[in-house]
């Protein structure tokens, strides 16, 4: 893909799939760290499991303001 696409390709501008892409990244992260967390969990690390709830709490963060913001730019 061209550095320079602007939504002639896609019919989505960059700046507006650069939000859907950091959201979609960001609940995939959150997914992620779930699994983590037991894995963690179930080796009786809770220092480990506690930061990847932690890092899950900022992707869910991150997710959630990147759903407000995409909201906002396309009007819904």
């Amino acid at each position: 893909m061209s550095s320079a696409e602007a939504g002639q390709v896609t019919g989505t501008q960059d700046k507006d799939y650069n939000i859907i892409w950091f959201v979609e990244s960001c609940l995939s992260n959150a997914l992620r760290m779930e699994g983590y967390t037991k894995d963690a969990e179930r080796a009786g690390d809770n220092e480990l499991a506690e930061f990847f709830r932690r890092a899950q709490a900022a992707s869910q963060k991150g997710a959630d303001e990147g759903k407000q913001l995409l909201k906002q730019r396309l009007g819904s």
